[in-house]
């Protein structure tokens, strides 16, 4: 994937018929002579009491090592109001691709040596300020080499590595053409929420440089590259985002019209009053809120509907982003871009791009396999279904606590009972837990021993000294079942005489005590207790609901042993 290279340093201003290139030569950096009105926020005036740096020769070029760790591979821009140039770099001892943010020594302008390396400290002290802040919405800062740091070149003034951003460059992005207005708002969302936390922990991202930008292969506009110029505020970052969406929306950099050129973008159009060209005058389709956050971010200070915070860029963007999906199912504006393969909408005279002969082959072979997996189910069901039908002769299962077994043969002369008169079986359990509206769930990890069909382990709640509701309003065994049922009757063996339990219906196992429906209510005897559930409706979930505790004193609890559910007879 190629980078986008900026010009080297002494090449021709954009104006004179300058084009980006790559770096050919080892050559001195210089920055960028501008016309007035592209000149940046601050510049470093001449000093005529101290000797000016004299003009050395250039040592940051591709192959050049710094701190015998990062191997400078591919310079892709750069920030002369930062004296910054941005390279793509290779750290050779992780064998990864890392951003070099480089702060270079300015050889063509009139400053003192000191007046350089206090601009560098201020700058490398910034980045060192934030090396704790992490965020999505731009690249991780990974290592600074402060001044004076062994194994950098004589006229390099610091360093900021962070982690490489995949992806493409804001005029990469453009070359291909414009993108829809949602996606512009969704790229610029993370960056937005970025610099929100940022401002938050009084730091700066400094996003306001068209380089310092990239977009993920995900559509995630993201900071790259660290060492902003010192005197960047957040107002700056506020104006930054701005440009990045009118950038995604216009294909044009609003800010420096020299930051644009070298950028590989077109400046902005303006207005013969000198105001900003919105989005929605120069392309179809741009949401009205875009066009107004472009205007109050990108607008004078103090104007109508001016945008004061990043957190109130990223909030007007996620509402436009959400907007957006709650109506998608209605046919979109025209933007002026086509539709994607993914999209809901297709214009009509959109060209279907044919089908991959190999993708046809994996698809007709994956059918094939489902369909032979089909077939086996579809036979092992018949094979079963088969079974239970030619058995009619056979005695029947009997199924108790849990137990699976053939009862004996009965006489050849015995009566045989009537099938139809037999009284339901017993309702297999799918799944218990312990239900308890307030506090820790007393011996959750016990509860599964209610249904194990051996009455000689149970579950048991805690022991509290004062009866329920002092402490708590009660506390409850949820039995699930995988499908509604019709139950007759149910069965808690227990040793607990005297405790109280509600048996009541529930929507769902953790469905809240006021959706439950009681069905009856009992008090247990020592051992087995039956329940008649008969007239109760079908029910999924089932909660016994313990509201009173056996003992007493100041020692309250009960156990339940085994529970057993039996079906409606039919």
């Amino acid at each position: 994937m190629s980078e986008l290279a900026s010009p080297p340093s002494g090449a021709a201003a954009p104006w004179e018929g300058g084009a980006p290139t790559t770096d050919a030569a080892p050559t001195p950096f210089v920055p960028e002579q501008k016309r007035p009105e592209d000149a940046p926020t601050v510049r470093l005036g001449p000093s005529s009491e101290t000797p000016t740096v004299p003009a050395v020769p250039s040592s940051t070029i591709a192959g050049t090592e710094l701190a015998g760790r990062y191997r400078l591979r591919t310079r892709v821009g750069s920030d002369a109001a930062a004296g910054a140039e941005f390279w793509q770099a290779e750290d050779t001892i992780l064998r990864r691709d890392v951003g070099a943010t480089v702060l270079r020594r300015f050889t063509g302008e009139s400053i003192s040596e000191s007046e350089a390396a206090a601009r560098a400290d201020e700058i490398v002290a910034r980045a060192l300020r934030a090396g704790s802040f992490e965020h999505s919405g731009c690249a991780r800062l990974l290592d600074v080499l402060a001044p004076g740091t062994g194994g950098i070149p004589h006229d390099v003034l610091g360093v900021a590595v962070t982690e490489w951003v995949p992806g493409r460059s804001l005029a990469e992005v453009m070359a291909d053409g414009l993108i829809k207005p949602i996606a512009a708002a969704r790229a610029v969302a993370p960056l937005a929420a970025a610099a929100e936390e940022a401002h938050r922990h009084g730091l700066v991202l400094g996003c306001d440089h068209p380089q310092r930008v990239r977009i993920t292969p995900e559509g995630r506009a993201q900071l790259c590259f660290a060492l902003p110029r010192p005197n960047v505020t957040a107002a700056d970052d506020i104006r930054g985002l701005g440009a990045v969406l009118y950038t995604l929306l216009t294909s044009r950099w609003p800010l420096s019209s020299a930051d644009a050129a070298l950028a590989g973008l077109g400046a902005a159009e303006r207005s013969p009053g000198g105001s900003l060209v919105p989005p929605s005058e120069q392309r179809p389709g741009v949401p009205v809120e875009l066009d107004a956050l472009t205007r109050g971010t990108l607008g004078p200070a103090g104007a109508p509907g001016q945008v004061h915070t990043a957190a109130a860029v990223h909030r007007l963007l996620d509402e436009v982003v959400a907007e957006h999906d709650r109506m998608a199912l209605f046919p979109p504006a025209d933007d002026g871009v086509p539709s994607g393969p993914g999209d809901v909408w297709q214009d009509k005279g959109r060209t279907v791009t044919p089908s991959d002969p190999r993708r046809r082959r994996k698809l007709a072979t994956g059918l094939s396999a489902l369909a032979v997996a089909v077939l086996l189910v579809l036979g092992y069901i018949a094979v079963q279904l088969g079974s239970v039908f030619s058995e009619g002769d056979a005695p029947p299962i009997k199924v108790d606590g849990g137990a699976v077994s053939a009862p004996a043969a009965a006489p050849a002369d015995a009566t045989q009972p009537d099938p139809a008169a037999a009284p339901g079986g017993v309702a297999a359990v799918a799944g218990v837990q312990v239900y308890d509206t307030v506090g820790d769930r007393d011996n959750s990890t016990r509860v599964s021993r209610v249904i194990d069909g051996d009455p000689s382990s149970g579950w048991s709640t805690f022991s509290y000294k004062q009866q329920f509701p002092a402490l708590k309003p009660g506390v409850g065994v949820m039995v699930s079942f995988a499908s509604a049922v019709q139950l007759s009757e149910l069965t808690i063996e227990s040793p607990s005489a005297g405790t109280v339990i509600q048996v009541r219906s529930a929507p769902a196992p953790d469905a809240a005590f006021d959706e439950t429906v009681p069905i009856t209510e009992v008090t247990l005897r020592d051992h087995s207790t039956p329940v008649s559930l008969a007239g109760s409706q079908p029910v999924t979930h089932v909660l016994l609901w313990i509201s009173k505790l056996s003992g007493g004193g100041d020692a309250h609890s009960s156990e339940i042993d085994e529970v057993q559910f039996r079906r409606a007879g039919s």
